[in-house]
């Protein structure tokens, strides 16, 4: 029996059920996903919208409940997630995973009826690939995990477009490929100040397995393709000069900093400052990257 199965004190608090939803990430899914459906043309009744987005972060936490009842026994080897509920022993799995399907099932319901069928079926292939193919197939066995696992936290912009418009079209495609290929840079470099912890719960990490210089180079080699489709949407005219002015900046901010991660050698953590800075603004990045596209797109209505 493991840690995370015993010791089970229940019934749990509403707390740890907030827990189980990932509130951070769910913000960063929520945003992204509204900035899609305020950027797309068209118009969508406020009631509708807000249904929209709330069953969005519901799928969000069901993912992030499904993520944390498979990965139990994982995160608690992690110092980082040795307190989440059910490595801490305050809940139950079972729980957790009935909690996860439920919520699951209710967004895609909700979001079908109420919204339309495209939106529901992207949110319930996003929940699928997030829980499934990413937390159970690639987490665990490849440390191209973040790279193709990226797919799944892309698809939220692409789900509030389609909420408004019932269709995806090239621009949608574009926000994806703008997140699908920040993650890699964004999540390696805390995979470099984070390695021993991985290492501790036998997570093939990539500089784990490959090692930190090749990590390093992979960082600065994708946000070079990060920065040419973010500044995309400018280049064929889908925004106007605002967004054209930031992307380019804040992508050339970034783009610096992943410079220096690349020319830094350091292997402890406390050496790492340019991994912890990058880690940092690409947070930052890609909020005010998605906040000023959507409302340079509203200017442009």
């Amino acid at each position: 029996m493991t840690t995370a199965s015993r010791n089970i004190s229940l019934p749990a608090e509403w707390r740890d059920f907030w827990a189980l939803t990932k509130p951070r990430v769910m913000s960063l899914v929520v945003f992204t996903a509204l900035c899609g459906l305020l950027a797309a043309p068209g118009h969508i009744h406020p009631v509708i919208g807000f249904t929209a987005i709330l069953c969005i972060a519901l799928g969000a936490g069901a993912c992030g409940a499904l993520n944390q009842w498979y990965e139990a026994d994982v995160d608690a080897k992690m110092a980082r997630t040795s307190k989440r509920p059910l490595p801490a022993g305050r809940m139950d799995r079972e729980a957790a995973l009935h909690f996860g399907i439920g919520l699951a099932a209710f967004s895609v319901g909700i979001m079908g009826v109420a919204v339309n069928w495209i939106s529901a079926g992207l949110l319930a292939f996003s929940i699928f690939f997030y829980a499934v193919v990413y937390t159970i197939w690639l987490k665990p066995n490849t440390p191209q995990n973040i790279v193709i696992g990226g797919a799944a936290g892309a698809f939220p912009p692409v789900i509030g477009w389609a909420a408004v418009t019932g269709d995806v079209t090239l621009l949608p495609i574009l926000l994806f490929s703008i997140i699908f290929l920040w993650t890699p840079p964004h999540f390696w470099a805390l995979a470099l100040f984070m390695k021993t912890d991985y290492g501790a719960a036998g997570i093939p990490m990539l500089p784990n397995v490959s090692g930190q210089r090749v990590t390093r180079n992979q960082i600065f080699g994708y946000s070079f393709p990060m920065a040419a489709v973010a500044i995309a949407p400018f280049v064929l005219g889908e925004s106007g000069w605002l967004y054209g002015m930031a992307s380019a900046i804040l992508s050339l901010v970034f783009l610096m900093l992943a410079f220096k991660v690349w020319r830094n050698e350091a292997n402890e953590a406390k050496d790492m400052k340019p991994e912890k800075q990058l880690f940092a603004f690409s947070i930052l990045y890609l909020f005010l990257l998605f906040a000023i596209f959507a409302f340079d797109r509203i200017l442009l209505a």
